[in-house]
């Protein structure tokens, strides 16, 4: 290196610096190059440079900053400056060649792939052996299973008559059964007053369903357990079904005009009115609430107009 080459590279960058009107400082904070390393550049002292590389980098990005063309400055003083063939050099420019950098990413990230994709391949090996073995145990077993079921066929077979038949008179026995228990829903009187009576009811449903009806204007009242379920009036138009709670074991009712008013329990009717006291033509009755009529046949059948029925389940 010529000592007039160093000179007129550092006076030549120096010069443009000055023209351009700026100092060392503005030059630092533009290009982020630190200003000893601006200095050593101005005064060729390029052993102060972090290394060969950043010699010429930063004599680039020196020139270019004070308007001077940094790679034809670079071609005019190569011989002042370092060599480009050190290892050094060669490994900075790979470094920053974005083509090398990409290559090398490249590399990585199948490095990467391949690292993450091992272990999935291990557990999915782990797996399928896993379900081939379930696959085979399942096999096995299931070949046991149909000779059993072959070897017990004929038992199976020798019986099938007479279990159809065991069955078809179970199923009939089972059928009769129900109709005859839907049959025998029943009411019984178990007692009776001028002013009500109280029924007994047989083989009532869990929940018996109640359908009120009446052929002319009449109040009445349905209690459970303590409780008005309903009341209200009644016509020829009008009716009424309510449900009555399972866990009730009687209900009350209360009938402003009985003889009008019509009760079915479980779609059976329930003749509360019925047979409630006789006596011979001459005789008359007198009771609050009550009114006597006088038939063709000359028997007086007294029916209270308001009574009260108690009807218990059984």
């Amino acid at each position: 290196m010529s000592d007039n080459s160093k000179i007129t590279l550092g006076k030549t960058l120096r010069d443009a610096r000055i023209a351009k009107g700026y100092t060392l400082d503005d030059l630092q904070q533009t290009t982020k190059i630190q200003k000893r390393y601006l200095i050593a550049i101005e005064d060729q002292n390029f052993d102060e440079l972090p290394g060969d590389f950043y010699v010429r980098a930063f004599i680039k990005q020196y020139a270019d900053m004070v308007d001077l063309d940094g790679a034809e400055l670079l071609k005019q003083f190569d011989s002042a400056l370092p060599s480009t063939q050190t290892q050094e050099y060669v490994d900075k420019v790979n470094e920053n060649n974005p083509e090398t950098r990409s290559q090398q990413r490249q590399v990585d990230e199948r490095y990467v792939k391949l690292r993450r994709t091992i272990p999935v391949v291990g557990i999915v090996i782990v797996v399928l052996v896993i379900l081939v073995g379930i696959w085979v145990a399942a096999s096995h077993n299931g070949s046991s299973t149909t000779k059993n079921n072959v070897d017990s066929s004929s038992v199976s077979v020798s019986g099938s008559s007479s279990n159809k038949t065991q069955s078809s008179s179970k199923s009939s026995s089972s059928k009769k059964s129900s109709s005859k228990k839907a049959k025998t829903a029943s009411f019984k009187k178990l007692s009776s007053t001028t002013s009500g009576s109280t029924w007994e009811m047989l083989n009532a449903s869990s929940k018996p369903k109640m359908s009120l009806s009446a052929t002319t204007s009449a109040w009445m009242s349905v209690t459970a357990n303590g409780s008005t379920v309903w009341q209200g009036t009644l016509s020829s138009t009008t009716s009424h079904s309510l449900t009555i709670p399972s866990s009730a074991t009687s209900v009350t009712l209360k009938f402003g005009n009985a003889p009008a008013t019509s009760v079915k329990v479980d779609g059976k009717k329930f003749n509360f009115t019925s047979a409630t006291s006789t006596s011979s033509a001459s005789s008359s009755s007198s009771t609050t609430g009550t009114t006597t009529t006088t038939s063709s046949s000359s028997t007086t059948t007294t029916s209270s107009q308001v009574q009260t029925v108690t009807l218990e389940f059984k």
